[in-house]
């Protein structure tokens, strides 16, 4: 865990302090943010200001879930900021799953015949994300979470990504699309 002054100039919110806060969220998400739990998302090296996204969402609305709804009621911004701080500065577990062509060739390469971006483009090589760009890590991600995320994407159940970018690419998966890709997923390290 990063504690050092130079921390303060990244994440925005007090590192110790979300630490302290982040044992109401142990339960599902991990002590230290990575989850073993699959249908829940593991947090650790997620963006501080995507994780803060996150929360902020479930408290207005804009992500609906009952039990983060539940969770982040009563968060304060700066409970916001410490917690994503705090989940930000920890070590991400690296995926263990098995590879697959079908899956590897959707992350690499997209199907330009149904219009699929690359998974790549946004994402990463190794699934990291582009946290300026506000693309979350998907590393260490249990592929039940994934599958529901694009499947949530997909139905518009879930509808809090930038642009609606995830859900244009989602509307284009099939079933089979989104088992295979999120095999894969989970064999990134």
């Amino acid at each position: 865990m990063v504690s050092s002054s130079p921390a303060a100039a990244i994440y925005p919110g007090d590192v110790a302090a979300g630490k302290s806060k982040a044992v109401a969220c142990a339960a599902c998400h991990g002590a230290d943010g990575n989850s073993l739990i699959p249908m829940y998302p593991s947090l650790a090296g997620q963006s501080a200001n995507y994780i803060a996204k996150q929360l902020a969402d479930f408290k207005s609305g804009n992500r609906n879930d009952p039990v983060m709804a539940g969770m982040v009621a009563a968060l304060t911004p700066e409970d916001i900021k410490d917690l994503a701080s705090f989940f930000a500065v920890q070590s991400t577990k690296v995926g263990t799953g098995e590879s697959n062509e079908a899956g590897h060739n959707l992350y690499y390469g997209g199907d330009a015949a149904k219009g699929v971006t690359a998974c790549i483009a946004c994402h990463g090589v190794t699934g990291k994300g582009m946290k300026q760009a506000g693309f979350p890590s998907i590393t260490g991600q249990s592929k039940d979470y994934l599958k529901k995320q694009l499947a949530s994407f997909r139905d518009g159940s879930r509808g809090n990504d930038n642009n609606g970018i995830m859900r244009n690419i989602a509307i284009k998966l099939s079933d089979a699309d989104i088992e295979a890709v999120a095999q894969y997923i989970t064999s990134l390290k």
